[in-house]
């Protein structure tokens, strides 16, 4: 059973385009490819490859750097003053209660 459809072309920016119904099934952003058939036209859906992210590429950047994981007690920081800690400071800029 062959299903046909008619659409119009018309002009977007400086390319023609076709505006295809949604009954035809095309979801958005899919990438297809015109090919030149003779004596009219043929539409084929560009499969791409599915991406893949190689963690061994993160893993082994520091591998032979001689890069080492830091150790839990330089882990500590010593412990700062801050403005908001100064009673004074707050009170100048109205932040008391």
């Amino acid at each position: 059973m062959t299903r046909e459809w008619t659409t119009k072309s018309f002009k977007s920016g400086n390319s023609m385009a076709l505006r295809v119904p949604a009954a035809v099934g095309i979801a958005p952003g899919e990438e297809w490819r015109l090919v030149e058939d003779g004596d009219g036209y043929r539409l084929e859906k560009v499969d791409r490859p599915k991406r893949k992210f190689n963690i061994d590429k993160v893993w082994g950047i520091g591998r032979d750097s001689g890069m080492q994981l830091i150790k839990p007690e330089d882990r500590v920081f010593e412990h700062r003053p801050l403005l908001w800690d100064d009673p004074d400071w707050l009170e100048r800029n109205g932040l008391t209660e």
